[in-house]
């Protein structure tokens, strides 16, 4: 009993109950990538997919992420489980379908961003601060329409396929233009089933929506109940 309440005791007088230098670098590098988090995702990705699932997913693996490295101890183990979750990011994204590249794409930026800001206690304030501003320029200018311009992409499963021939493209993308509305730039010819006289054709068209459709590879209906 002595010997447990000695072992307690000197760590104790060990550990410092609150080390003040470490809780204000915590709380400052929490809220600052929270910041720039926040921005990206409230401002450059919300706006496009109106997603509040993807929303709150975000936001919580910003902060778990960050809290997981910071609070790390040595240094060699926070980058050994860094590049493990971008592993695992990488392979959720080649192995699932559900997960579409867009919201893919900012899973990772948030995630290398709140390793960044949880990595860099060595690091100067301003090299941080740049790193971050460089990340939000480069988010704004892609998302810009100034900048690029935008083509949607649609799956559409025809039935006229007797249409599909090269020397009738002309005579089927105004076809799929009367029949969908859409103002269609390009579009390929996939799969051709000749037993149900039906193929499948990725079009490429203008829209002057600035929101992602979610659904627009969408192939089949979903079940009831789904």
């Amino acid at each position: 009993m002595n010997s447990f309440l000695d072992l307690t005791e000197d760590l104790l007088s060990e550990t410092p109950l609150i080390d003040m230098a470490d809780l204000w670098q915590l709380l400052f590098r929490f809220v600052f990538n929270f910041i720039v988090v926040g921005i990206i995702i409230h401002f450059f990705y919300y706006p496009k997919s109106k997603r509040r699932d993807y929303y709150f997913t975000f936001t919580l693996i910003s902060i778990s992420v960050f809290f997981l490295i910071f609070l790390l101890g040595s240094v060699k183990l926070k980058i050994g489980f860094a590049l493990g979750i971008f592993a695992i990011f990488g392979i959720i994204r080649y192995r699932t379908e559900s997960v579409p590249i867009r919201e893919m794409t900012y899973l990772f930026t948030i995630t290398a961003l709140s390793v960044i800001n949880a990595l860099s206690i060595q690091v100067g304030l301003t090299e941080m601060l740049v790193t971050n501003a460089i990340f939000l320029l480069v988010t704004c200018l892609l998302e810009s329409e100034r900048w690029l311009k935008h083509t949607s992409s649609k799956l559409i499963l025809y039935d006229r396929i007797q249409l599909i021939t090269p020397d009738k493209r002309e005579e089927l993308i105004a076809d799929l233009s009367a029949r969908t509305g859409l103002h269609i730039q390009k579009i390929e010819i996939g799969h051709i089933d000749f037993l149900r006289d039906a193929a499948f054709i990725k079009v490429y068209y203008e829209s002057d929506s600035r929101e992602t459709n979610t659904v627009d590879h969408l192939t089949k209906f979903p079940k009831e109940g789904e």
